[in-house]
């Protein structure tokens, strides 16, 4: 793992998780056990309306997480209910807290590759519907980040769980002084509870 994304690590151990996101985080963990138990490929795909934000730090601390408890056969994905494009604040707040990210494509829904570690694949990560053929199409946990994807979509073709594991957006702070801020806030937020996650599976 690169030495600024350690340091960001030994931040991200210190913040407290209460008992009801614990509940909460309860079902993801029994999901990704079960599957270690019975030597399963473990598909993740984070999901939230726009694909913009929330889903996009899930997906990138989760297999993170997974990389940093040494545990195999993770992948994680992302996608909305429409595709718009990863918010630049997101790629700016990843990359300030220790990852090394390339940006692959110049477009209007830009593609970017973000890494944890030298010699480790990237994640690749671009706005798309969850649906998407870049994502999984069965065998797979559908996580919830926001209520208005959760509400949005009554149905996920092809998972096996569908579990819902919401954090308050940061679009909220745009454009005051807290952006920054808040940005950082919900990443290190989101990458504590994932480090929760992956902490509690036994190989």
């Amino acid at each position: 793992m690169y030495s600024n994304l350690k340091n960001t690590l030994a931040t991200i151990v210190t913040i407290p998780i209460s008992e009801e996101r614990k509940e909460i985080l309860q079902p993801l963990v029994d999901y990704i056990q079960g599957n270690i138990d019975n030597q399963n490929t473990i598909r993740l795909n984070f999901i939230c309306t726009h694909n913009s934000r929330r889903s996009h730090l899930s997906q990138v601390w989760a297999q993170t997480m997974a990389f940093h408890f040494d545990i195999k056969n993770v992948f994680c994905y992302s996608g909305g209910t429409e595709a718009t494009a990863v918010f630049p604040k997101v790629v700016e707040t990843l990359a300030n807290q220790g990852f090394q990210i390339q940006k692959l494509s110049e477009t209007n829904n830009p593609v970017y590759a973000v890494k944890f570690a030298e010699n480790e694949a990237a994640v690749i990560c671009f706005s798309k519907i969850f649906d998407d053929s870049f994502n999984p199409t069965t065998q797979f946990a559908a996580i919830m980040t926001c209520s208005s994807a959760d509400e949005g979509c009554p149905f996920i073709a092809g998972a096996e769980k569908r579990l819902p594991i919401r954090f308050e957006d940061p679009k909220a702070f745009d454009g005051t002084d807290l952006m920054n801020a808040k940005y950082a806030e919900r990443s290190l937020e989101i990458a504590s509870e994932m480090y929760y996650v992956f902490s509690n599976i036994k190989q």
